[in-house]
C-alpha cells in the first residue's frame, strides 16, 4: 500500500491465492513463434470494434490457466509454542502436532495461486506467463481451453521483466498466438485482453490503449502499456491483443485502492517480452549487454553547468573499474547521448537499449564531453555475469560519530573539511578516498534539497577535481565570472558517485 495525494492506492500483481480473491539481447538463431504452424485463424482487415466476437472466437483457445502449487513448509519440534512446564496448553499442543505431523491428511492445504498465459509454440508446448504467478512453485498445472489439464515445466524466468516461460507436452492440438508489435499501437487504439481474473477462466475484455512508456517502478526496464480494459487478481500473464489478434503486451500489473480493476492495467510490451522469451528458449536465462556505468538524470542545471543545450541524455555518475565502459574510454561526468545509433533522450531508456544489445557487441557511444560531441566504442560484457561476480554490488559507508568543524561554503550552504586521515576515520571512509568531505548541510538550503548530508565527499567541482575548501571557492568565483547560474558537484559515498547541480546564492 501506498499513499498518493491522501488517497491510499497500491500496485497489485494479480495472481489469485488459495482460490480466494485475493529486455534482453535478441537470439537472431532461436526458433521465431511467427515462423509455426497452428496459428489462431484471425480475420484480417478489420480494424473497428465490431470484429470483437471473431477475435474473440479466435483467440480464446491460445489462452491458458495457470496454477500452481507451493510446498508447505515443515514444522520442528523447536518452532512449536514453548509453554511454562506444568501449563495445560502443553499437552494439548504436543498432542494436536503429533496427530498432524503424522497424518498428511490433515494437514492444511498447501498455498496455490491462479494465473494467466498464452500458447506462442503449438508444436513445442510454449507458454508465456508472468514470472510472479510461477515464483517458488513446486508444481504447475495448465488448463486449456477446453478444461484439460496437463503438467508444465519452467523452461526459464526473468524477474526485471516478470517473464517466464514453460513448456507443456501433449498429443491435443494445441493453438498457438503470434506477437505483434507494440511500438505500432498508438494512444487510443482498440485491445482486448483475455484471462482467468478470480479463477473465471476463459474472460474476454476489451478496452483502449490508455498510455505507453509508463514507469511504475516495478523494475529496471520499465516500459509499460497503460489500458483501461477491464484486468482483476488472475489475469497475471494473460496477452492483450491488437485488433489484428496479434499480442502486443503481457498483462502484469494493476493500479487500484481497492484490488479490483478500476480502469488502470499495465502490461508488458510485446517489444521487451518476445525478445526475453527468445532468450529463454536459447539459453533458459536472459543475456543482457552491460555497459558497466552509474548513470543518473540530466538537470537544467546539470545542462547548463556542462554547456548543453537540451535536456537530454545519461549523465555516467560512475564507472566500473575494468568494465566495457572503462575500457572503452567512457568516464565520470560524461552525458551519453546516443547509443548504437538511437538517441538517449532521457535517462531510463539508456539501460533498455544497452540490455536488448547482444553481449559482445562492439557498440558505438556518443557523449558529451568538454562542451563536445565525442563518438567512442565499447565491446559490451554479460549483465547477469557482472551479477554473479558482484561487480555491481555497491559499498556501504560508515556510521557518523560527530560533526567536526570545518569551513564553510556560503554560496552552498554546507561546511566542508580537507579529507584527512581522522576525517576519514571519522566518517567511515577508505583510505583512497580523496576530495572534501561535507561536515554539516544548513537546514532548508538548496543542498539539502538535493540531497547533499554529512559524510559525503566532494571530488570534483566543475569536473576538475578539489581537495580543499580554497579550491571549491575558487571554482565558484570562477562560474560567477562566466556568469553560470549553477555549479556541477561530483559527490562519493560510500564507493556511489553522482553528479549534483546546485544554484549559487546571489
Amino acid at each position: 500500500m501506498f499513499a498518493r495525494n491522501n488517497i491510499k492506492y497500491f500496485l497489485s500483481v494479480f495472481a489469485m491465492t488459495a482460490m480466494v480473491l485475493t529486455s534482453p539481447v535478441m537470439a537472431q538463431d532461436a526458433p521465431t513463434p511467427d515462423a509455426l504452424d497452428n496459428k489462431a485463424a484471425v480475420p484480417q482487415g478489420e480494424q473497428t470494434p465490431l470484429t470483437l466476437p471473431d477475435l474473440a472466437e479466435a483467440l480464446l483457445p491460445t489462452v491458458v490457466n495457470v496454477s500452481t502449487t507451493q510446498a508447505m513448509p515443515e514444522m520442528s519440534p523447536d518452532e512449536m509454542p514453548q509453554f511454562p512446564p506444568g501449563s495445560p496448553f502443553e499437552d494439548f499442543f504436543n498432542e494436536f502436532f503429533e496427530r498432524h505431523q503424522n497424518n498428511p491428511n490433515t494437514m492444511p492445504a498447501r498455498p496455490s495461486s491462479l494465473g494467466s498465459g498464452f500458447i506462442i509454440d503449438a508444436e513445442k508446448g510454449y507458454i508465456v506467463t508472468n514470472n510472479h504467478v510461477i515464483r517458488d512453485a513446486e508444481e504447475i498445472k495448465i488448463i486449456l481451453h477446453d478444461d484439460s489439464t496437463l503438467d508444465a515445466e519452467l523452461v526459464g524466468s526473468d524477474e526485471k521483466t516478470d517473464i517466464a516461460l514453460l513448456k507443456v507436452s501433449t498429443d491435443k492440438k494445441l493453438v498457438a498466438t503470434k506477437w505483434g508489435n507494440s511500438d505500432e499501437a498508438r494512444v487510443g487504439s482498440w485491445v482486448i485482453a483475455i484471462g482467468n481474473p478470480f479463477g473465471l477462466g476463459g474472460t474476454v475484455t476489451a478496452g483502449i490503449v490508455s498510455a505507453r512508456q509508463r514507469d511504475i517502478n516495478a523494475g529496471p526496464y520499465d516500459d509499460f502499456i497503460q489500458t483501461d480494459a477491464s484486468i482483476n487478481r488472475g489475469n497475471s500473464g494473460g496477452p492483450m491483443f491488437n485488433m489484428k489478434g496479434e499480442v502486443i503486451g503481457v498483462n502484469t500489473a494493476i493500479f487500484s485502492p481497492s484490488g479490483g480493476s478500476v480502469g488502470i492495467g499495465f502490461a508488458v510490451p510485446s517489444s521487451l517480452a518476445e525478445g526475453v522469451v527468445r532468450q529463454l528458449v536459447k539459453y533458459g536465462k536472459t543475456r543482457r549487454g552491460w555497459l558497466g556505468v552509474r548513470i543518473q538524470s540530466v538537470t537544467e542545471e546539470i545542462a547548463e553547468s556542462l554547456g548543453l543545450s537540451d535536456v537530454e541524455g545519461a549523465l555516467v555518475a560512475s564507472v566500473s573499474k575494468d568494465g566495457p565502459a572503462e575500457k572503452g574510454g567512457i568516464k565520470a561526468g560524461d552525458i551519453i547521448l546516443e547509443f548504437n545509433g538511437q538517441s538517449i533522450n532521457a535517462m531510463r531508456g539508456l539501460p533498455r537499449i544497452v540490455a536488448e544489445s547482444d553481449v559482445g557487441q562492439k557498440s558505438e557511444v556518443v557523449v558529451w564531453r568538454d562542451k563536445a560531441r565525442k563518438t567512442l566504442t565499447v565491446t559490451l560484457g554479460e549483465l547477469e555475469k557482472a551479477e554473479e561476480e558482484g561487480l555491481l554490488d555497491s559499498v556501504t559507508s560508515g556510521k557518523m560519530l560527530t560533526s567536526p568543524k570545518g569551513e564553510k561554503i556560503n554560496e552552498l550552504a554546507i561546511t566542508v573539511s580537507p579529507a584527512s586521515a581522522a576525517i576519514k576515520e571519522q566518517y567511515g571512509l577508505s583510505e583512497d578516498v580523496q576530495g572534501v568531505v561535507i561536515t554539516s548541510v544548513e537546514p532548508g538550503s538548496a543542498a539539502e534539497e538535493k540531497g547533499l548530508s554529512e559524510g559525503e565527499v566532494i571530488t570534483e567541482v566543475d569536473q576538475e577535481a578539489v581537495r580543499s575548501a580554497d579550491e571549491i571557492k575558487a571554482k565558484l568565483e570562477a562560474a560567477k565570472a562566466e556568469d553560470k547560474k549553477s555549479v556541477l558537484l561530483l559527490i562519493q559515498r560510500g564507493g556511489d558517485m553522482r553528479f549534483v547541480a546546485l544554484k549559487l546564492a546571489e
